[in-house]
């Protein structure tokens, strides 16, 4: 089952099921949802890929129903098996049903092969639907007392830049091994999630995924933690799983020493996956770690990317914290302004993902309007500083750049969108450069 988080809505006693349909068509979902509500299921429905997540995060859901294509005359399946990988890649154990027409067979067999567990046609049978999504509550009911099920809940890595479909590749090479794993990265980048990400990918999904925080553990606390204890302490509690050590330069020094001579003794059967906000290269030295221990560690490094290095992820993640919250505080979901969303793209978001999540929970709580405004976000002081450029003496460069755009933008009455064509520059760009030049 895909569960939801504590205190998050359940399944209840009347239904037998919680089906999620994910297509682009209102009356697919609405006969999914009365086909299958006659049989005692519940049904919840997502009109795109990027809608999953919210509803993933608050409620427990058993199968999912997912469309192939979302774009008018497609028929390669490309965006379904894109957001099959990612189910999959976040819930290995996730019971996808691919709904295919145009598609055909052949490309509903190649979504087998890449992870669905079954495929209906459209138009479906409806005898046909109704088995096969029992079948696959039947299968999800199975798992349900996996001891890493309530991870399943969590956003998973969203986002289409670069960055992070690099960040994504490494992690699906590296969690099948039983490498450790070394994590830099800012705070509230993810990190954390990063880890258990790479627990969930790995052969030791099974096992549990205990976490420390180092940082937490003054002295010989953080010792006490990691090798003492009832049950032998955190290293014997993942000896059959992954342990996951955040702020791992925060250990102390006899502690480190312990755990090294572990190590090298050959006696941690737990994968180790450290979390640090340290730089790569800046570990070591006073108050960090032994360059013995972290030669152990940092079997494979991996970098959290800042928003600053996502260009285009900051929108698609407050889209998803928007729907998160207004389902999980109640209120009707609206959509962002344009002058939101450039707002959103162009905000240098100090605290990084956390941030952008918290200034997105506070939109949806004071939002009064029929979409979210720019002036809901509450953002004057997360906006993208002033270039020192822009307040010292004058370069004949900036001089030039403030020029070109302030042409553009007169020529098209402020029209932002026209003016950033114009210039070969995304709106979240003209922004920036419009913030720089004050203007």
């Amino acid at each position: 089952m895909l569960s939801s988080p504590a205190g998050a809505e359940t399944r209840g006693p009347e239904t037998s099921g919680h089906v999620l349909v994910v297509d682009d068509d209102p009356d697919v979902q609405q006969a999914a949802r009365l086909l299958l509500g006659r049989q005692g299921l519940r049904v919840s429905a997502a009109l795109k890929p990027a809608e999953i997540w919210s509803v993933l995060a608050t409620e427990a859901v058993d199968a999912i129903l997912l469309d192939l294509n979302f774009q008018r005359g497609a028929v390669s399946g490309a965006e379904g098996f894109a957001c099959l990988d990612q189910i999959l890649a976040h819930d290995p154990k996730a019971v996808v049903i691919v709904v295919t027409g145009h598609s055909g067979i052949n490309i509903a067999v190649q979504a087998m092969r890449a992870g669905a567990r079954d495929f209906v046609m459209k138009p479906w049978n409806n005898a046909r639907l109704v088995a096969t999504v029992e079948a696959a509550i039947a299968q999800s009911r199975q798992r349900d007392a996996s001891p890493d099920a309530g991870l399943n809940s969590e956003t998973p890595l969203l986002g289409d830049s670069p960055a992070m479909a690099r960040l994504r590749d490494l992690i699906r090479r590296a969690a099948p091994t039983l490498a450790s794993v070394l994590i830099h990265g800012e705070a509230g980048t993810g990190k954390s999630l990063i880890a258990r990400t790479l627990h969930r990918q790995s052969t030791r999904a099974e096992g549990p995924c205990v976490v420390v925080d180092l940082s937490l553990l003054p002295g010989e606390a953080a010792a006490t933690r990691l090798f003492e204890g009832p049950d032998g302490g955190a290293l014997e509690e993942a000896k059959a799983g992954a342990l996951v050590l955040e702020e791992v330069s925060a250990l102390p020094a006899p502690a480190q020493a312990r755990l090294l001579h572990r190590l090298e003794q050959g006696g941690i059967s737990a994968r180790l996956i450290a979390t640090t906000r340290r730089r790569p290269g800046e570990l070591t030295g006073r108050g960090g770690l032994s360059e013995a221990l972290l030669y152990r560690l940092n079997s494979v490094e991996l970098v959290a990317p800042t928003l600053r290095e996502r260009e285009g992820d900051a929108l698609i993640l407050a889209e998803h914290f928007l729907r998160l919250f207004a389902g999980r505080h109640g209120r009707q979901h609206k959509l962002l302004s344009p002058e939101a969303s450039d707002l959103i793209l162009a905000t240098a978001w100090p605290g990084d993902v956390r941030a952008l999540r918290q200034a997105m929970e506070r939109c949806v709580i004071f939002s009064d309007g029929s979409r979210y405004e720019a002036a809901d976000l509450g953002l004057a002081d997360l906006s993208t500083p002033q270039s020192p450029a822009a307040t010292a003496s004058p370069l004949n460069l900036a001089q030039t750049e403030r020029a070109l755009v302030a042409a553009a933008l007169k020529r098209h009455s402020f029209n932002v969108s026209h003016a950033a064509k114009e210039l070969g520059l995304t709106r979240a760009a003209l922004y920036r450069r419009m913030s720089k030049h004050g203007l």
